[in-house]
């Protein structure tokens, strides 16, 4: 069976840092794009980075980038998004997400084809 099993959340004050993990397993790691959305109380879940081992290139929204670094171990089955200067409008639960299908310059729910169980990011003021 397919799992995604996301850990490092947490609560930061803001201007700090978390990195996020998600180990994958049950499926080709390289065939698939690895990477984040996030979904704060009453609005939808938004990509917000994703990375293609097999292409070799990344995805950011823009809200997070030049904060934000998606990564990957390969022979862990592992990516990580390193998360700096954090905001409190950063504050979500993410998930982590398997796709298929992967686009450089863009990343939407519909893209996914698997879902981790989420990880509560909380952002202090």
């Amino acid at each position: 069976e397919v799992q995604l099993v996301e850990s490092g959340g947490g609560l930061v004050q803001a201007g700090g840092s978390l990195r996020l993990s998600c180990e994958a397993s049950g499926l080709a790691f390289v065939d698939y794009a690895i990477g984040w959305f996030r979904q704060a109380p009453g609005k939808e879940r938004e990509g917000v980075s994703c990375i293609s081992s097999g292409h070799g290139t990344t995805y950011y929204a823009d809200s997070v980038k030049g904060r934000f670094t998606i990564s990957s171990n390969n022979a862990k089955n592992t990516v990580y998004l390193q998360m700096n200067n954090l905001k409190p409008e950063d504050t979500a639960v993410y998930f982590c997400a398997a796709s298929r299908f992967y686009s450089p310059s863009s990343y939407y729910a519909a893209f996914v084809d698997y879902w981790g169980q989420g990880t509560q990011v909380t952002v202090s003021s």
